[in-house]
């Protein structure tokens, strides 16, 4: 009997900015239900993967399937539409737009208004302070809420697979353990994860399987707890 295919399988992906390659062949997968990790230095090419990955980097060379699908060539808002969403670095709300507003836009392929507002709901409990916050202009939200805001709009289209880009960058510690215990239930309740991640330690003690990249390349991958062992991976990016 035939394996199943992964969930989400990157292959041999080259992507170019002008002359400037910043990816040079990279291969991953997530399989279904996995939480995974990709950590490297500023520059390595982590959010270049995950651009790729969402369609909004066109690919020199490569193939990205989602579900055993090709999706080089499709426009971001197909790649929604088949489950997998990104919360992009930088947050990416509509910061004129309030709380509540910013979360329908996350739901605007969807057509089941009862779903859109229990998944709503959820998000409010996921995220106490998004529900006190929810009529306020998401402009004026500390950055904490804009990030908790973030990850909330991208479940509200209800994705297979939650794509990350730096969800810890530059909030309190109490605000990133609120998040990453979110990923955890989240992930706990069937969404798969891609996860980009700065604090190295964080991303791999959640990780099931982690990368790790380097001027565009896979230079290491395996468990995340054989990751956080690494005398190698503990000294270039835990600070050891």
């Amino acid at each position: 009997m035939s394996e199943a295919a992964p969930l989400l399988s990157v292959d041999g992906l080259v992507v170019h900015y002008g002359v400037i390659r910043a990816l040079a062949g990279v291969s991953l997968r997530v399989e279904e239900g996995q939480c995974v990790a990709l950590i490297g230095a500023n520059g390595a090419g982590k959010t270049t993967t995950l651009r790729a990955v969402s369609g909004l980097v066109r690919p020199t060379e490569g193939s990205i399937r989602f579900r055993g699908e090709e999706l080089v060539g499709l426009p971001p808002h197909a790649i929604v539409g088949r489950g997998l969403a990104q919360a992009p670095e930088g947050r990416g709300i509509f910061l004129n737009l309030t709380v509540q507003e910013n979360l329908d836009l996350g739901a605007y392929l969807r057509a089941d208004a009862d779903g859109v507002e229990r998944d709503r709901e959820r998000a409010y409990d996921l995220f106490p302070i998004l529900r006190e916050r929810r009529s306020q202009v998401s402009g004026t939200l500390s950055g904490g809420e804009q990030q908790m805001l973030a990850v909330a709009r991208a479940l509200m289209s209800r994705p297979t697979l939650l794509v990350l880009d730096e969800p810890s960058l530059g909030l309190a510690p109490q605000v990133v353990e609120r998040i990453f215990q979110v990923l955890r239930d989240v992930n706990r309740d069937g969404v798969s994860l891609l996860l980009v991640e700065q604090n190295a330690h964080k991303a791999l003690q959640i990780a099931d399987r982690a990368y790790v990249l380097e001027t565009g390349a896979i230079v290491m991958e395996g468990t995340g707890k054989a990751l956080l062992a690494s005398p190698e991976v503990r000294k270039a990016y835990l600070g050891e």
